[in-house]
């Protein structure tokens, strides 16, 4: 259960820039040493609770040229004003999950609860020291004297927004989480803007930001490689808009996964635009489990330039990373999406647009238009693939590269109307 940590009595210093701004809570007067060993967790949260507590606009500082270990943390609101967390300095956990307090929670790193109105801003770096975290074996299992053994799962989210307002993120640099980079779950007016998020290639489930049950949503002016979705939309999310991405190497920029575990999941008004994504598996993906209800709609995809993407295009209604699934006659409904001014390259190992979509729930009201995709320098040699169509109902607005010959005229459902769960 989360707490408000009650305020220190007496205050250490507190320092403002002017008379007339923001309280400024330097982490270093509470405590802090940012030696990079030293538990600075306890310094932050006194710090933390005075800004929290401030009755005018506080700044929890992060000083540059120290670096400061914190454990597994919860900044909790109702704050009584807003708060900015600005970060200079360097900030990390403990170095791997042998390192973390067995008393830890080893799924979140940072997270900020019942939060409205905060800035997360500064010149330093958030490293999430995730690389013997990323070595774990692919499932939980029990060691040599019998104890549970970490699995994948146990991976913490570097930063977690959770039922908070009014966010702002904007400016820092974040590398290596040990999974998502960032995460806003039951979120409401968020604005993210020229983040800088870096982890490599291979490293397993570090996607840069991923939405949930949040909503009104801006991810703007970013640059983002890692080792999956560079941004991905989980269900619940509505009016979200995606733009100016430089994404990749990465998995591209996701709709989903949606409808596991035959969950219901809505989301719609997303827009992804003026953005590059360049040497990744996929480029813009709308993926759902079989067996799911719920819908996928009004969504537009304008002005993205590929370079040397695998699936381009993909909305995948079949999506089973074990490849051990079975059929499953319900599926998430995806209807009404935007394709226009897709240019670029892609790798020739698999095709530019792929839609593969259910016999049962089809994909309805798709359009296409300024599509044109050709093989990258190093697939020379290889004719144009043809697009792979399955159950896809929509139209094709201008001639496309290469020809899209393959939607279905028309709106068709397989599934009775009382059968097919609708948002």
């Amino acid at each position: 259960m989360s707490r408000i940590w009650l305020p220190p009595s007496p205050s250490p210093e507190v320092v403002s820039p002017n008379a007339n701004g923001p309280f400024v809570f330097n982490v270093k007067s509470f405590g802090a040493v940012g030696d990079g060993v030293s538990d600075d967790t306890e310094a932050f949260k006194l710090a933390w609770d005075a800004a929290c507590h401030a009755e005018e606009s506080g700044t929890l500082f992060v000083p540059k040229g120290h670096i400061f270990m914190i454990q597994s943390t919860t900044f909790t609101g109702p704050c009584n004003s807003k708060l900015t967390f600005k970060v200079d300095g360097t900030i990390w956990p403990p170095d791997g999950p042998d390192s973390w307090p067995l008393s830890s929670r080893k799924r979140q790193w940072l997270v900020f609860y019942r939060i409205n109105g905060m800035l997360m801003q500064g010149s330093g770096l958030i490293d999430g020291r995730g690389e013997k975290w990323w070595n774990l074996s692919y499932k939980s299992h029990k060691g040599a004297n019998g104890a549970k053994q970490l699995g994948p799962g146990d991976r913490p989210v570097a930063i977690r927004f959770f039922e908070s307002s009014n966010l702002r993120v904007e400016g820092l640099k974040i590398k290596n989480s040990p999974k998502f980079h960032f995460r806003f779950d039951e979120c409401q007016n968020v604005h993210v803007e020229k983040l800088i998020i870096k982890s490599p290639a291979l490293s397993p489930n570090t996607d840069g930001i991923h939405i949930e049950n949040t909503t009104n949503v801006n991810i703007h002016n970013s640059v983002i490689s890692n080792g999956d979705d560079c941004v991905s939309v989980g269900a619940g999310c509505y009016n979200v808009d995606i733009r100016n991405i430089t994404c990749g190497p990465s998995h591209g920029i996701s709709i989903g996964s949606l409808g596991n575990y035959n969950s219901r999941a809505c989301v719609s008004n997303i827009t992804v635009s003026d953005s590059i994504i360049k040497h990744s598996d996929n480029g813009v993906r709308i993926k759902t489990w079989q067996g799911g209800r719920g819908a996928v709609s009004k969504v537009v995809f304008n002005n993205i330039q590929m370079d040397t993407v695998r699936n381009p295009i993909i909305i995948d209604q079949y999506y089973c990373p074990s490849k051990n699934c079975h059929n499953q006659s319900y599926a998430v409904s995806v209807s009404n999406v935007s394709y226009s001014n897709i240019k670029g390259t892609y790798d020739a190992r698999s095709p530019p647009m792929r839609f593969a979509c259910s016999d049962s729930v089809p994909c309805t009201n798709l359009t296409l238009s300024e599509v044109e995709l050709l093989p990258a320098a190093h697939s020379q040699g290889k004719i144009l693939t043809n697009p792979f169509c399955w159950k896809v109902y929509g139209t094709v607005q201008t001639l496309t590269t290469p020809h899209v010959l393959c939607l279905l005229e028309g709106n068709q459902l397989t599934l009775k109307p009382r059968d097919v769960v609708w948002c």
